[in-house]
C-alpha cells in the first residue's frame, strides 16, 4: 500500500497507525513553510504512485491543490480539514485577542478587502491547524485506520489496534502537557502568528496577540506597534516565534520591554521524522512555552 503525507506532524500519525505494516511517504519534510513549498519530479513520482493520500488542505499545503488535481488521479484522497468530525475554529480577525471565545458575529463579513493583514488568510475562513489540538489528532488516527482499512482490508484490525494504541499515548500525553502548563495557565503571552488555538484551547490558555495574522503575510508597521503596545500596557511576559519567522519582527516587538521570547515549531521542522514526532511536538510547545516564562 502506497500512502503519501504533506507535512510531518501528519506523517507521525499515519506512521502510528502503519506500525508493522508500511511507513507512508512524506512531501514536506524540510524547514521550507508548505506556504512557500515547491513540488520537485520525486515528489510528483510519490503522488502518481500513491494509493492513498492525506494532506491537511489548501489553507496550509498551498501548492498542493493543483498537483492532487492533475497528478494524483488514481489515489484516495483524503483532506482533514474536510471531515465532519471535527470542530473547526474560525480565524480570529484581529491581531489583539479579546476574551470572545469565536467570531461568529464575523459571518456576514464581505470587508475582508479592508483587512489589510487578511492577505495571509486567502484560503477559508477555518483555521487549519488543527492537528495542533490533541482531540483533534485522535479522531484523525480514527479516520487514517478507517481508510487504509477500506483500501487495504487484509490488514484493517493491525491498522485499529495501532490507532487505539496511539490514542491512548496521546491521553497519556495530555496529562504531562496540563501538568507542564498549569503553573503558567493564567500568564500572558504573545504568538508570532496565529497558529495556535486548537492548542490553547485544548489546554484552556489563551494567547493574548499574533504579531502576524497569516502564516503568508508580514505584519504591518502599525501591526507591530499595536502588539508592542499591548505587551507593555498588559505586561506581557513572553512572546513566541517560530523557526521560520524574521527575527527582526520579533525583537520589534520585545525591545525595551521585558518580555522573553522562545521559539516554538508548530510543524516539527527540527524535530526526527518518524511516529514520535507528535507526541514530541506537542510535548515541546507546552515546554518551551512555560521555559518563556
Amino acid at each position: 500500500l502506497k500512502v503519501v503525507t504533506t507535512i510531518k506532524p501528519l506523517h507521525s500519525l499515519i506512521s502510528n497507525v502503519m506500525d508493522g505494516i508500511g511507513e507512508p511517504g512524506l512531501i514536506i519534510d524540510g524547514s521550507i513553510s508548505p506556504h512557500s513549498f515547491t513540488m520537485k519530479p520525486s515528489h510528483a513520482k510519490m503522488l502518481e504512485e500513491a494509493d492513498v493520500i492525506f494532506w491537511i488542505g489548501e489553507g496550509i499545503e498551498t501548492s498542493m491543490e493543483e498537483p492532487l488535481d492533475s497528478i494524483a488521479k488514481d489515489a484516495e484522497v483524503i483532506e482533514f480539514m474536510e471531515l465532519d468530525s471535527i470542530a473547526k475554529l474560525k480565524f480570529r480577525e484581529e491581531s489583539i485577542f479579546g476574551d470572545h471565545d469565536d467570531h461568529d458575529d464575523h459571518d456576514d463579513h464581505d470587508d475582508h478587502d479592508d483587512h489589510d493583514d487578511h492577505e495571509g488568510h486567502a484560503h477559508g475562513e477555518h483555521d487549519p491547524h488543527a492537528w495542533l489540538s490533541p482531540k483533534i489528532a485522535k479522531v484523525w488516527l480514527n479516520s487514517i485506520a478507517a481508510k487504509l482499512s477500506e483500501v487495504d482490508p487484509d490488514n484493517a484490525a493491525t491498522y485499529f489496534s495501532n490507532a487505539k494504541s496511539a490514542r491512548d499515548n496521546i491521553d497519556a500525553l495530555v496529562s504531562e502537557v496540563n501538568s507542564i502548563l498549569d503553573p503558567i495557565r493564567e500568564k500572558k503571552f504573545v504568538v508570532f502568528h496565529d497558529a495556535y488555538q486548537y492548542f490553547e484551547k485544548d489546554f484552556g490558555i489563551s494567547a493574548s496577540g499574533a504579531i502576524s495574522l497569516g502564516d503568508a503575510s508580514d505584519p504591518s508597521p502599525a501591526r507591530l506597534a499595536e502588539i508592542r503596545k499591548r505587551v507593555v500596557d498588559e505586561a506581557v511576559e513572553c512572546v513566541l516565534a517560530e523557526p521560520q519567522y524574521k527575527e527582526g519582527l520579533v525583537k520589534a516587538v520585545v525591545e525595551g520591554t521585558d518580555a522573553n521570547t522562545a521559539v516554538i515549531d508548530p510543524l516539527g521542522v527540527k524535530l526526527e521524522t518518524g511516529p514520535s514526532l507528535y507526541e514530541n511536538l506537542i510535548r515541546n510547545l507546552a515546554t518551551n512555552l512555560a521555559k518563556c516564562f
